[in-house]
């Protein structure tokens, strides 16, 4: 059978405000994870911690200009060595 959703791409209008969920080791590891990847104006929130409280979450939100930008951001903040996951 076969997926309708396979088909369709999402549209996204541009600028949007967009958001990141970040899984990280700590929050003094994730602000010098988002220090390093984000030079604009942004708001983190914290999220969740994990059942044993080896990580936690936080929702980055920006103001993105376009795909390839929020792309970039994507790939920036997940090869960070201080980032577990990036949603």
């Amino acid at each position: 059978m076969k997926n309708i959703a396979e088909d369709k791409k999402v549209e996204i209008e541009y600028p949007c405000t967009w958001e990141y969920r970040l899984i990280t080791y700590s929050k003094d590891h994730l602000m010098v994870a988002v220090e390093e990847c984000i030079k604009k104006e942004y708001s983190l929130k914290p999220s969740k911690s994990s059942k044993g409280g080896k990580y936690e979450s936080f929702s980055l939100e920006l103001l993105v200009h376009n795909e390839d930008e929020r792309v970039e951001l994507f790939h920036m903040l997940k090869s960070h060595e201080n980032i577990k996951m990036v949603l």
